[in-house]
């Protein structure tokens, strides 16, 4: 994977994590277990982040593509 493909990602990435700050994600927990009977819960699980950890990581990017961009020039 060259750089500037690195980049591009990231600056996507950033702008994913920007627009989306969290998503949830639901597991089954056994409550009871008695015999035949069984009762589960469903157990409700968020993950948030900040909004300016995807904007660094769109910064760190745009910073990878600048250099991958000015190696190239120098050729």
């Amino acid at each position: 994977m060259n750089t500037k493909t690195l980049g591009i990602a990231l600056v996507i990435l950033g702008i994913l994590m920007t627009v989306y700050t969290g998503f949830n994600y639901v597991t089954k927990e056994k409550v009871v277990d008695i015999g035949p009977i069984e009762i589960n819960a469903e157990k409700n699980h968020p993950v948030q982040w900040t909004p300016i950890i995807g904007v660094l990581i769109i910064v760190g990017g745009i910073i990878i593509i600048g250099r991958s961009t000015s190696k190239n020039n120098r050729i």
